[in-house]
């Protein structure tokens, strides 16, 4: 592409491991070693995969407190003629993580965009989990405040496909009484931790069975959640 003559970037998107460094792909590890430059959410997440790829790359800090000022500065970049890869610290960018404002720039100012996919938590849990898959809505995270939450259960309540969600180890426990008092005790739900980890695990039950054996394991990781649809279970 050109901008008054001169040679213009790509932004290329680069899913990572969730986990275990094994599951990067080939083309994701081409498209790290071809950029110019690598925005990340956490550079020191983001070296350590460096680090196992043995490459080395500049690295831009794009988190949540610097996206909307690096936005700019990022794409000012890229039609400079820099390509870019931007990265989660795991799964894929934009997706729950830093992203849409750098992909909605760089489509405003007309740069290409390269989608290089790859590992995604909700989507590995809802296929492993024994939930309906033919229809399934993914939420993220749920708002921090209870009455955000609740509103947001209450909200998709009678959908008929399975819902999708993430939590924090510091929140889960809170979830899943939420979870039990909107939707029902006897709601089926899988619970992930630690997806592609040395520790992962899935507890699959009802909303009831789930709390109770999630007080006797470990609350430590991260977790994807996929509720049910009211009526099904294993």
């Amino acid at each position: 592409m050109t901008a008054g003559g001169d040679s213009v970037g790509v932004l290329y998107l680069v899913a990572t491991p969730i986990g275990n460094l094994s599951d990067i792909s080939s083309r994701a590890c081409d498209s790290l070693d071809n950029c110019d430059l690598i925005a990340c959410e956490d550079t020191r997440v983001t070296k350590k995969l460096l680090d196992h790829l043995s490459l080395s790359k500049p690295l831009v800090s794009y988190r949540e407190e610097n996206e909307v000022k690096k936005t700019t500065e990022l794409a000012d970049l890229i039609e400079q003629g820099k390509s870019a890869a931007l990265v989660s610290d795991a799964g894929y960018p934009g997706i729950s993580d830093p992203g849409f404002r750098l992909v909605r720039e760089c489509r405003v100012r007309g740069i290409e965009i390269v989608p290089v996919p790859g590992p995604n938590a909700a989507i590995t849990v809802l296929a492993a989990s024994g939930l309906p898959t033919h229809q399934f809505l993914f939420l993220g995270f749920l708002p921090k405040k209870s009455a955000g939450a609740r509103k947001a259960l209450i909200e998709w309540k009678d959908f008929g496909g399975s819902l999708i969600l993430y939590e924090a180890k510091y929140r889960i426990e809170k979830t899943l009484g939420l979870i039990e008092e909107e939707l029902g005790g006897e709601r089926t739900v899988c619970v992930a931790r630690e997806v592609t980890k040395l520790h992962e695990s899935f507890l699959v039950g009802t909303a009831t069975e789930i709390i109770k054996r999630n007080q006797a394991s470990s609350s430590k990781g991260e977790f994807t959640l996929v509720i049910a649809p009211e009526g099904y279970a294993l």
